[in-house]
């Protein structure tokens, strides 16, 4: 299990719960529920990694604390 923050949250629009990595570009994934789209998001987060290894690509340190604006 990665340590980057994720955010779950019910999308009206899209009529499924969304999950959004914010220290990771561009990884969303959906679920229909919160658990799967935890589970989904957090496949997603491993694949990013997987494929910026190979491209050599900088990867980001999870901050590993939640910090309110």
């Amino acid at each position: 299990m990665s340590k980057y923050g994720i955010f779950v949250y019910w999308s009206n629009e899209d009529e499924c719960f969304v999950s959004e990595v914010p220290e990771l570009p561009s990884i969303k994934a959906h679920g229909d529920n919160q658990t799967e789209a935890l589970e989904n998001a957090q496949q997603a987060i491993e694949l990013w990694l997987k494929i910026a290894k190979e491209d050599g690509m900088k990867i980001p340190e999870p901050k590993g604390k939640l910090q309110y604006a």
